[in-house]
């Protein structure tokens, strides 16, 4: 019994090391404790300070970071926006009559009410004509959203200035908030599925109400100091607001534009297809995001331009009743010939390709029938528009470009698009059989 005793209990000469170790990935653990066992005594030693930060730091980012998320994952600050929703707020309150002996009560609440009222009929105006665009678009709307909020609070610091249209100047400021609500709601929901590399986008969705409450409380403290110290001074107040209002502008530009999508979308496809038609070559997600604009491009239309914009020849789904009748005998002869069999047709105009998806069509038809678009676009540039040759590089290159596109982290199972609602059913048939 004592020989079976000391057998399975460690010799007094022997000592045992065990290392705790924490992450998620193995090139990125961190040792956060030694036990050392030298015969029945046990030595622990750790770094008491490095597991408390980890653990509050684990309050505000997701578990596992920085390897449960993507490299471009970069907590969006709000600081300088609560700070100056301070000034703008105690703007707009002053100018309600907050402090005036002569104001009503009636009046102050009519004009909230209304303020409030045409926020919300604008959010849902803005819904309706740009709610299938946001996902597409992530990037330039997360930035506009932003802008549309700085436009939003400037209002509300104008409106004093100008007492005979405070109410229509407060409402203008409200519509350009419901238009930052619904933008920012609609692509935070892209970008943390883009961030989520473990499936967990719930954790870094919550991580982030965290973050935000924390930039909120700061804000609004250092926003209510701010105020405090500017208070019946205007140069100071617009001093700080314009200073603070560049400053976040200019960091917003920056974070967006190191976001690196691996999602396709119109400019994206437009951009890797034009590449690889000249070179052979693939890009990958960080050298499109340099090239792809992240403002609408009217915005930037004065700066020379380094990219072709294929995409904006093609129109996607197009309605087949919406053709004039020299578009419609076109389309009958595409149908019978070319895309007899196909899930779309490719209708050539002069300045625009018009695509027709098929009934039946799936999420892998429209991005062919939108890379054929491309490819018909590129080809027409180069002085040969024909729908044979288009065919025929789609043919011999379309499956291996992508291969390669998947090789290099691109998403390739859908088209980032509005909704293709129009579709169409084309068969040819004759008095004596009808052919699907």
């Amino acid at each position: 019994m004592e020989g079976e005793g000391t057998e399975t209990r460690l010799r007094r000469s022997e000592v045992a090391v065990i290392e705790e170790w924490n992450g998620t990935a193995s090139s990125l653990l961190t040792k956060t404790a030694t036990i050392t066992v030298a015969g029945d005594s046990v030595r622990k030693s750790g770094r008491r300070f490095s597991h408390l930060l980890r653990r509050i730091l684990d309050a505000f980012v997701p578990e596992g970071f920085p390897s449960s998320v993507t490299r471009d994952y970069i907590p969006f600050q709000g600081l300088s926006t609560y700070m100056r929703t301070m000034l703008s707020t105690q703007a707009l309150l002053s100018a309600i009559g907050v402090g005036d002996k002569s104001a009503t009560v009636i009046g102050a609440t009519f004009h909230w009410f209304l303020r409030d009222l045409t926020g919300m009929l604008g959010g849902v105006l803005f819904t309706f004509y740009q709610g299938a665009n946001l996902d597409s678009n992530a990037k330039m709307w997360r930035l506009v959203a932003d802008l549309m909020n700085d436009l939003g609070m400037l209002m509300d610091l104008v409106s004093p200035l100008f007492p005979s249209a405070f109410l229509f100047i407060v409402c203008l400021g409200s519509i350009s908030r419901a238009f930052t609500g619904v933008a920012s709601g609609a692509t935070r929901a892209a970008l943390t599925q883009h961030f989520a590399l473990q499936n967990n986008a719930a954790d870094i969705s919550a991580k982030e109400g965290s973050q935000e409450t924390v930039a909120t409380m700061m804000g609004m403290a250092l926003g209510m100091v701010l105020a405090r110290i500017t208070m019946g001074h205007s140069i100071a107040i617009w001093f700080c607001f314009l200073s603070l209002t560049i400053f976040h502008m200019y960091a917003n530009y920056k974070a967006v534009r190191c976001l690196s999508l691996c999602t396709l979308n119109f400019e994206r496809s437009s951009i890797l297809l034009s590449h690889y038609m000249e070179t052979s070559e693939v890009l990958s997600p960080k050298q499109v995001s340099v090239m792809e604009h992240v403002l609408p491009l009217w915005m930037t239309s004065w700066r020379e331009n380094r990219v072709e914009y294929l995409h904006q020849r093609v129109r996607l789904g197009v309605r087949v009743s919406s053709l004039n009748s020299d578009e419609v005998v076109d389309l009958s002869s595409l149908a019978r010939s070319h895309y007899n069999k196909g899930k779309y047709i490719l209708l050539a105009g002069k300045h625009t390709i018009s695509v027709i998806m098929h009934r039946d069509s799936t999420a892998a038809d429209v991005l062919q029938a939108f890379m054929h678009a491309l490819v018909l676009a590129k080809l027409d540039d180069k002085d040969r528009y024909t729908h044979l040759e288009s065919r025929s590089w789609m043919a011999k290159n379309y499956e291996d470009f992508v291969l390669k596109l998947q090789s290099l982290g691109w998403r390739t199972e859908r088209l980032l698009s509005p909704s293709v609602a129009w579709k169409a059913n084309w068969f040819i048939s004759s008095s004596d059989e009808k052919v699907d």
